[in-house]
């Protein structure tokens, strides 16, 4: 595909696979990323800033910078975010709870607010959310987390109506339980709230899906830059699970 593509957290995780896919699908490729360092170990050829998504200010200078470079955008995927606490409602500060939602929710909408009309001066585009399956179910012990994923659902959706009149096409991927460190953190996390091992946790997540297993960061790209294309050019306002298949969202071991 050509195109252009920025991506929020796309130095490492989830979305450096989603950069490395839609430079492989030919696509010219713009990563934000909060970590200077994970930045610093990208491919040279992709355009690369330092950023917060949280903050406004940063978000508006880096997408004035990028009509300047670009002349617009293609495709938005708003991927930052933070797994915020794994704690019982009663312990989580209001602090916690504000940082996690306003990466995640506040993020992915300031993205959108600043790279959107772009996309209506050529009618043309697409926004992708990167939301999690706990944006579909309850999430005990991820009380901020689970909030702001349900938020950017209904982000993703209420986006889709009020843009598609302008060509623009706008989903939510909501990825289950994603190998890497973050997800190494929520493990650990757990394991020592519930006095379990880091295994035991993996498995009881695990064995929550019908498939008995974790999702790969090239599984959430693979679905990004379908998405992206012209073969999904009548897909809109649709919330995708990657995460072969929930059935028990909080299995109980």
């Amino acid at each position: 595909m050509t195109g252009r593509v920025l991506i929020t957290a796309g130095a490492s995780g989830v979305g450096r696979a989603m950069a490395e896919a839609f430079d492989a699908a030919g696509a010219q490729v713009w990563v934000a990323d909060v970590d200077a360092k994970a930045l610093a170990e990208c491919p040279s050829h992709w355009k690369q800033s330092q950023l917060d998504v949280s903050d406004e200010t940063a978000v508006a200078a880096m997408l004035t910078d990028l009509e300047t470079e670009w002349g617009g955008i293609d495709v938005l995927c708003a991927n930052a975010g933070i797994a915020g606490p794994t704690a019982a409602v009663e312990d989580i500060s209001l602090t916690d709870w504000r940082t996690c939602l306003s990466i995640n929710l506040e993020g992915a909408f300031l993205c959108s607010k600043y790279a959107t009309p772009m996309m209506k001066r050529q009618r043309n585009g697409a926004v992708l959310i990167t939301a999690s399956t706990a944006g579909q179910y309850g999430y005990p012990n991820r009380a901020p987390y689970a909030a702001a994923k349900w938020g950017m659902v209904g982000l993703g959706k209420t986006l889709a109506m009020e843009l598609g009149s302008h060509g623009i096409r706008c989903n939510v991927i909501c990825p289950g339980s994603v190998e890497g460190p973050r997800m190494e953190g929520v493990l650990e996390r757990e394991a020592a709230a519930k006095g379990m091992t880091r295994d035991q946790v993996y498995k009881g997540y695990a064995s929550g899906t019908s498939m008995g297993r974790f999702v790969e960061g090239r599984d959430i790209a693979n679905m990004a830059v379908f998405l992206a294309s012209d073969a999904a050019r009548l897909v809109s306002g649709q919330v995708i699970a990657v995460d072969g298949h929930t059935v028990n969202p909080d299995p109980k071991l």
